[in-house]
């Protein structure tokens, strides 16, 4: 006969040597004061906004201000977790701030790192990915109020831009972090800028860098890049007769580096390393000089999207491509790119900050 196990239901409320209205406390959600999940320039936005659509649409307007409302409650519940830039005692120890650094540079592994990283971390990435579809809303719907109101859409596209270069900021760092050829110096700021991103969602870096990306990006959209043979000089030149001194000096010092040149291609065309690589030869072999970008496909002989609008989702989505092909030529030690653009540029800008840095403590 076999023996059967029975249990026997036990109130959870039993295990808390508290009163009844205590234990019923514990068992729901702490009321916390509102947490401002926009910054001060966001919030103006938004007040310049409402109005309007108040005035306009009162239905879209309830839909607006439910989505802001849900945003409030999701960046207080990220809130309630245990700040990354303090020290605290957690189930698995004590954790500061060095510990965190500590685990990130040292603790290097292969696959998808989500389940090693801190719960506030993954939280708030789901916050900005709101936030960001969110502001893009606002963004498309002051675009339709009429050409008075283009300062307004505009001011709107730069914020969810913004919030798309600090998810992408994060791939940026984790890479950075794990290349081993990098100075322990420099992984371990990059490190603790990630701490400062996962705690706030927004990165110094990546505002100053943001900007030049986004141009750069733009003006790729709008060239008509000849693939061929001299593939990426004259787009590359036309490009950086566009931009800002830090864009200049990076093309001037980094642009020998075949990484970078290879990972510039990739960004400017749109295509991997390995398709230039096979275009250039069958468009030699063929005798063909240059072909537009709506001949890519045609004469690699599969479908490849070469070309992206200038929507914050293009941009991200185009970057991930970008980023797995690098990783993976990186972990099968195969020629090509290893990083991204994006990422020889942000380390570019690390060093250059440092250099100042080293430069003015100098000068005193």
């Amino acid at each position: 006969m076999e023996n059967e196990t029975e249990f026997e239901q036990v109130d959870i409320n039993s295990f808390f040597a508290t009163s009844n209205s205590e234990q019923s406390s514990l068992l729901q959600p702490k009321i916390e004061e509102k947490v401002e999940c926009f910054t001060e320039h966001q919030r103006d936005l938004i007040n310049l906004l409402m109005p309007e659509v108040m005035k306009r649409d009162h239905e879209r307007a309830e839909i607006f201000l439910n989505r802001i409302s849900d945003l409030e409650f999701i960046a207080s519940s990220v809130a309630r977790f245990p700040s990354l830039l303090e020290k605290h005692d957690i189930a698995g120890g004590i954790r500061t701030p060095t510990t965190l650094i500590d685990s990130l540079v040292k603790h290097q592994v292969d696959g998808d790192k989500t389940l090693q990283l801190p719960s506030k971390a993954i939280l708030g990435k789901g916050l900005l990915v709101a936030k960001a579809h969110t502001l893009s809303s606002f963004s498309k719907y002051a675009k339709h109020m009429g050409p008075e109101f283009d300062k307004l859409y505009q001011a709107f596209d730069k914020e969810t831009i913004l919030s798309m270069f600090s998810l992408l900021s994060e791939d940026v760092y984790m890479s950075l972090i794990s290349d081993n050829t990098q100075p322990l110096e420099f992984r371990r700021e990059w490190a603790y800028s990630l701490l400062l991103l996962w705690e706030h969602w927004n990165d110094q870096t990546i505002e100053t860098a943001a900007p030049v990306l986004q141009s750069v990006w733009t003006a790729r959209r709008k060239l008509a890049p000849a693939f061929g043979t001299m593939m990426g000089t004259s787009e590359l030149l036309l490009i950086s007769m566009q931009m800002d001194d830090q864009w200049i000096s990076f093309i001037k010092n980094k642009m020998g580096e075949p990484g970078v040149s290879q990972a510039m291609e990739e960004f400017l065309f749109g295509i991997s390393y390995e398709q230039i690589k096979t275009l250039r030869q069958t468009l030699k072999e063929s005798g063909i000089p240059a072909i537009g970008r709506d001949e890519v496909s045609k004469f690699l002989g599969e479908h490849v999207k070469a070309d992206a609008g200038l929507d914050y989702r293009d941009f991200y989505s185009m970057y991930t491509v970008r980023r797995d092909n690098a990783r993976s030529r990186a972990r099968m030690k195969v020629e090509g790119p290893k990083k991204t653009l994006e990422d020889y540029f942000i380390q570019f800008v690390t060093e250059q900050n440092k250099e100042k840095q080293n430069n003015d403590s100098f000068a005193r």
